[in-house]
């Protein structure tokens, strides 16, 4: 009796043990969990942007290449423009479409826009392109427009490329488009701006500046390669001394966007308004021929982006999965936790 006694408290403990592991309140089963499931949101479309480049007359082919890619559901959310291509890019800024720029295309005179200063060597003032692109906009800053643009002048004093995304869109576009020696240099604060295609005739990089993940750049400027008869003019001088200057320095900024189009308008010349709707329709045959390929890289993209945001998804998924596991087998440290413990958090 007394060894039983003695051996009491022994049997006891084994009792509750026992107990304890066959109560089916106290039990615990394996946790296995379902996998996480975590479902990749869906990434944001590429973000388009256009840069429409210089090219005077020659311009209102761009008019038909936003025409062609809005109507095949391709919509640039920023442009930027240099001279004639920051004409168009803000009317398209502003929130005009495609059919209300060729309106206003078709609508426009030279008259509209020329304003001879007889005291500074005959030379065009610009003030009533500023006026005219601020009544089209509707008198809203660059800022204030619908669309993120910028507008691409160039510093006389220094040389400078500038980029203009702030303030009065009439001015900064005056600036863009001021050819020297035809127009007046442009005064905005202390300095003096001249035509953006001496420094970016085709600015893919200022759209890039933007924001913008995929650049089409539309490409409306002539090889230096001409005739003697365009250059038997003072515009016809200026228009080809700006092809060469431009040639390569274009070349090189272009080879920064995804998709180029160059409409067919080299024959048409630098103040021939009259040719406006070829211009519009050669845009439109350009941009439907680069449609294929703009299609392409855009799903291949975004394909792209799906697939790297579904690996984030899993990795994620495979981390908190993770945390949640150490986190269960931390609570089970004590004696009597070892004995029922998950079989996941065993040797954990």
């Amino acid at each position: 009796m007394r060894v039983f006694a003695a051996a009491r408290p022994i049997y006891l403990l084994a009792a509750c043990l026992l107990a304890a592991c066959a109560s089916s309140s106290d039990v615990r089963a394996p946790d296995v969990r379902a996998p996480v499931s975590v479902i990749a949101s869906s990434p944001p479309p590429v973000k388009v942007g256009i840069a429409l480049g210089g090219g005077a007359a020659k311009g209102f082919a761009h008019i038909g290449v936003i025409k062609m890619l809005e109507a095949n559901g391709i919509t640039p959310v920023v442009v930027s423009g240099t001279s004639a291509g920051s004409v168009v890019g803000a009317l398209y800024a502003s929130g005009m479409d495609a059919f209300a720029m060729q309106e206003n295309a078709f609508a426009l005179d030279e008259s509209n826009i020329r304003d001879v200063s007889l005291f500074s060597g005959g030379v065009v003032k610009g003030q009533k392109l500023q006026d005219y692109v601020n009544q089209l906009v509707g008198q809203r800053p660059l800022q204030k427009l619908r669309k993120p643009f910028a507008v691409v002048a160039t510093k006389l004093e220094t040389g400078e490329r500038t980029v203009f995304v702030r303030g009065n869109t009439g001015q900064a576009v005056r600036a863009s488009s001021s050819i020297p020696g035809v127009f007046e240099a442009v005064a905005i604060g202390k300095a003096h701006y001249v035509d953006g295609g001496i420094t970016s005739p085709v600015p893919v990089d200022a759209a890039r500046e933007l924001g913008a993940e995929f650049v089409i750049a539309v490409d409306i400027s002539s090889k230096a390669a001409g005739s003697i008869a365009s250059t038997t003019s003072m515009l016809g001088n200026i228009n080809q001394s700006f092809r060469i200057m431009g040639q390569k320095l274009g070349a090189l900024e272009l080879q920064r966007a995804d998709i180029v189009i160059r409409p067919k308008v080299n024959d048409i010349g630098p103040a021939d308004f009259e040719q406006k709707n070829r211009a519009i329709l050669e845009g439109e045959r350009a941009a439907l021929a680069a449609l294929p390929q703009i299609k392409a890289k855009l799903a291949r993209l975004q394909g792209q982006r799906v697939a790297k945001t579904r690996r984030a998804a899993d990795a994620d998924a495979v981390r908190q999965a993770e945390a949640e596991r150490m986190s269960r087998c931390a609570k089970q440290q004590g004696w009597l936790d070892i004995l029922r413990r998950d079989p996941d958090c065993r040797g954990g």
